[in-house]
């Protein structure tokens, strides 16, 4: 069978803008329209697609929703052969967890973007970039899962290690004698936001069980969350990418210094993908792959250098 276009750009619409009435204005059609298009598809195609309780897409939708995105790269690739003056740039999204935007991932940004990309960088803590590549929201993510969804590559990029810093004056206040479940106690800790959980994961190998009840302030930016921790507003991890600078310098110090937290990350990619979608995941990977650890065999998942964070 063939797929009508109108109605593949209805339902596309649809799902980017959640809501019926702006799809209608961003094709330049009427709501009324839309609506029969997206009935016509799902019933073409024999499925539900859409959830109209927040109009997110069914399974079915995500599926077919990944096909669009894949079709429009592959049609801004082939004008882009035929008329590279005139054709449209290409949209690409990429889910990308914070701390790699923050660190590695920023400058190859820029490059994806000063090649004509029309780039959308979604970001999440990095144990929930996955779903979004799931739906079909993203062609590529950054993620700690080394299980691909249906249709997609995962190819290891390297670890990327943290470590428990405070200022000097913080720590001495607060860590005279170390790290132990009392000063934890006392002291209060800055994380990332409530989905992370590499602070308590960190305590946990440290002291061996687990700690509750310490204070914790949330700072959902890698920069705010280190500006706070060298301000001396708490202590907590950060990427040894963004503290050696600063530990060297003298501004911040180690607190468990044979206590890293290792996090190994994988970049997904479709499995088969236009040229110019291969070119962004080559950049990526190659650019990863001279910035984070590398290691000779992928971390087994259950073992202490496995952590989780933002």
């Amino acid at each position: 069978m063939i797929i009508d276009r109108q109605q593949l750009e209805a339902f596309a619409a649809v799902v980017e803008m959640r809501h019926f009435g702006e799809a209608a204005a961003a094709l330049n059609v009427t709501r009324g329209a839309v609506s029969q298009r997206l009935k016509a598809l799902e019933e073409a195609l024999g499925s539900p697609l859409l959830v109209r309780d927040g109009n997110i897409p069914t399974p079915a939708g995500e599926v077919l929703l990944r096909h669009i995105r894949k079709l429009k790269v592959l049609e801004a690739d082939t004008l882009q052969r035929i008329k590279p003056l005139a054709a449209p740039w290409p949209r690409i999204a990429i889910a990308v967890n914070a701390d790699s935007l923050a660190t590695w991932f920023e400058p190859v940004a820029w490059e994806i973007a000063k090649a004509k990309v029309a780039l959308e960088l979604m970001v999440d803590d990095q144990d929930y970039t996955l779903p979004l590549l799931a739906r079909g929201e993203a062609m590529g993510c950054v993620s700690t899962s080394n299980d691909p969804p249906t249709g997609f590559l995962a190819e290891s990029i390297g670890v990327m290690e943290y470590e428990c810093v405070a200022n000097a004056d913080f720590a001495r206040e607060f860590f005279p004698q170390g790290l132990g479940l009392h000063s934890v106690l006392a002291a209060p800790a800055v994380l990332f936001n409530r989905k992370d959980g590499l602070h308590a994961l960190f305590l946990e190998r440290l002291l061996d069980f687990k700690v509750k009840g310490y204070a914790a302030y949330y700072f959902p930016s890698p920069t705010a969350l280190l500006n706070a921790i060298e301000n001396g507003v708490g202590y907590g991890l950060v990427p040894c990418l963004q503290a050696q600078s600063l530990i060297d310098a003298g501004t911040l110090v180690r607190l468990a210094p044979h206590h890293k937290v290792a996090v190994e990350l994988f970049w997904h990619h479709w499995e088969t993908a236009p040229e110019n979608a291969e070119a962004i995941s080559d950049l990526v990977i190659r650019h990863a792959r001279r910035t984070l650890i590398q290691l000779l065999d992928p971390l087994p998942p259950e073992t202490d250098d496995v952590a989780s964070g933002e």
